[in-house]
C-alpha cells in the first residue's frame, strides 16, 4: 500500500512558477463561493500534519503557505466566513457551507508571524504557486489516527518527495520565531 500524504503531492511535487503573482482562492461550495484575492505568490509552502488545519478528504496532511496580510482580501460572500476557534492564536476563517479554511490570520501584533496570513494554495483557481518545500508537525498526524508504526514509512515517503520532515516548522521559520523572541528580550537590535 502506498503512503498517502496529500493529493497534490502524492504523484510528485510539481514545480512552481517564480512569476506567479497571485490569484483567487475559492471555497468548495457549488454556488455562492467564498472568494479571496491574493496579490502575491505564496511563501514557505509546506505540507502540515497538525490537527487544526483544513485537509481535503483522505489527506494525512494539509497544504499551507503564507502571504503578506495586505496582499489578501475577501472578494465575495464574506458573510459565509466564521472563525473556527476564537481562542486560538491563529484565527482560521472557514466557509460555513463547505468547511474549507479560506485563510488563517494572527491578530496579535506581538506575534512573530503577525502580518502574514496562512492560505491553502490548492484553493487557487489556477496553478503556478510556489511548490511545497518541507513537511511540518509530522508527528501530529498520530493525533488524527495514524498509527505510530506507520511513521517511519511516512517520513521515508516525505523524503522521497523532497519534503524534509520536521516535528516543528522549517529551520528558516524557526529562525524567524527565535529572532523575534531575541529582539523582544533585547538580545538583538530591533
Amino acid at each position: 500500500m502506498s503512503v498517502k500524504i496529500h493529493p497534490l503531492v502524492d504523484q510528485g511535487v510539481k514545480a512552481g512558477n517564480s512569476g506567479f503573482s497571485g490569484g483567487t482562492l475559492k471555497c468548495k461550495c457549488a454556488k455562492d463561493q467564498v472568494t479571496v484575492n491574493i496579490k502575491s505568490n505564496v511563501a514557505f509552502n509546506h505540507v502540515c500534519g497538525c490537527t487544526r488545519c483544513w485537509k481535503p478528504e483522505g489527506a494525512a496532511f494539509s497544504l499551507v503557505a503564507v502571504v503578506p496580510s495586505e496582499k489578501l482580501s475577501v472578494t465575495a460572500n464574506a458573510q459565509k466566513l466564521k472563525i473556527v476557534d476564537s481562542a486560538a492564536a491563529i484565527q482560521r476563517f472557514a466557509c460555513t457551507g463547505c468547511g474549507a479554511h479560506m485563510y488563517l490570520r494572527i491578530e496579535n501584533k506581538a506575534h512573530p508571524f503577525h502580518g502574514l496570513d496562512f492560505v491553502h494554495p490548492e484553493l487557487f483557481d489556477a496553478g503556478g504557486w510556489e511548490a511545497p518545500r518541507f513537511a511540518a508537525f509530522v508527528s501530529s498526524i498520530i493525533e488524527s489516527g495514524t498509527k505510530p508504526a506507520e511513521m517511519e514509512g511516512i517520513r521515508k515517503r516525505l523524503k522521497e518527495l523532497n519534503l524534509e520532515p520536521y516535528d516543528c516548522l522549517s529551520p528558516a521559520l524557526m529562525d524567524i520565531l527565535a529572532t523575534h523572541t531575541a529582539k523582544a528580550k533585547g538580545m538583538l537590535a530591533a
